[in-house]
């Protein structure tokens, strides 16, 4: 099996392999030509990234400058995917983000991690273990997503967490390891911060 064959199978594998860096290399050409856009050019900008993504559905919004190991090669977009300042995804394999996500700035998603036995790292091993984020997710500004997480549909993700383990459907998760802080209830439906009243008349 060839290196690149071995990309997204969870296999250890060599990624500065000259195949792979070629083939990298054109999805960073993009990515660079997408980060020079200008921020009147949104009809552009939304037309480069369904060229560069797996799939992006319609009304997706990412905020330049975005970081991505293979330009979104490796990406699957929902539709109406927000992203703030500085997204990085780590898209050696597949990263897959549903409907209605909203990610805040400096935000990491990494699908790639290397060996701890030292010797292997020092010979430039890596494995690649693919991330889902589910639909109408909030994932707080600077979190880090680490390789093989699923999270599932109407989590908020707090700002600064670290998600180790994967998270159920409507639930609150903060902190370093990323925890169940509480699920998404009835007072949710009353307030939308702490004690500040939602109005649903002028909704």
């Amino acid at each position: 099996m060839q290196e690149k064959d071995k990309i997204h199978s969870g296999e250890l594998y060599l990624p500065n392999d000259k195949d792979i860096m070629a083939e990298q290399l054109l999805c960073l050409e993009k990515l660079y030509n997408f980060n020079a856009t200008r921020p009147t050019e949104y009809e552009k900008r939304e037309k480069m990234l369904k060229e560069m993504f797996a799939e992006i559905g319609d009304g997706c919004y990412i905020e330049p400058p975005f970081h991505s190991n293979w330009g979104g090669k490796h990406c699957h977009f929902g539709k109406n995917v927000y992203a703030n300042f500085n997204l990085t995804l780590v898209d050696d394999t597949h990263i897959y983000i549903g409907d209605y996500t909203m990610i805040g700035p400096n935000v990491t998603v990494a699908t790639a991690g290397h060996p701890i036995l030292p010797e292997l790292r020092q010979k430039g091993y890596q494995y690649n273990f693919p991330v889902t984020i589910g639909k109408n997710c909030w994932i707080g500004a600077g979190a880090v997503i680490v390789p093989g997480i699923t999270i599932g549909d109407n989590v908020v993700i707090g700002a600064g967490s670290v998600v180790t383990k994967d998270i159920p459907s409507n639930v609150v998760a903060v902190g370093n390891p990323c925890r169940i802080l509480r699920e998404i209830g009835e007072r949710d439906k009353e307030y939308y911060f702490k004690n500040r009243k939602i109005d649903y008349s002028v909704l």
